[in-house]
């Protein structure tokens, strides 16, 4: 798999998309449907109507990646949207989970803590503060 980082968001369209489109069409969609910018550096993925294809897109600085998949046999069970709901955000872990063929209806996030990026900058912050306070 690539390596991305863990500020790197994965965009699921919701619905079934022709699997004959490539840089040009997928670049629109994540555009035009799912209302968000294709060179931001995070994933994108789509899947056809029977389930048995699915593509991805992401720029990585210097280009735009389409990575394809076909299985042979089976089908990816694509997490169900609201309605209206043009797209899901994935985890990383539900990605990998996604593409190894684990239904995400069937599986539990367990709850813990994790830190986000605001989180990090607000901490930073905060230690900066107190050590002027110190001063």
């Amino acid at each position: 798999m690539f390596g991305w980082g863990p500020a790197t968001k994965i965009y699921l369209c919701a619905g079934a998309t022709d699997m004959r489109k490539g840089f040009d069409g997928l670049y629109a969609l994540v555009r035009d449907q799912l209302e968000l910018e294709p060179l931001s550096g995070h994933v994108f993925l789509f899947s056809n109507v029977q389930r048995n294809r699915l593509k991805l897109i992401f720029w990585d600085g210097s280009g735009l990646w389409v990575c394809a998949k076909r299985l042979e046999r089976g089908c990816y069970r694509w997490p169900a949207a609201e309605a209206g709901q043009t797209k899901i955000v994935l985890s990383h872990e539900e990605m990998a989970l996604l593409l190894g063929g684990i239904d995400l209806a069937g599986s539990r996030r367990r709850s813990w803590w994790r830190k986000t990026i605001g989180e990090e900058n607000d901490a930073a912050k905060e230690a900066e503060k107190s050590m002027m306070d110190k001063t």
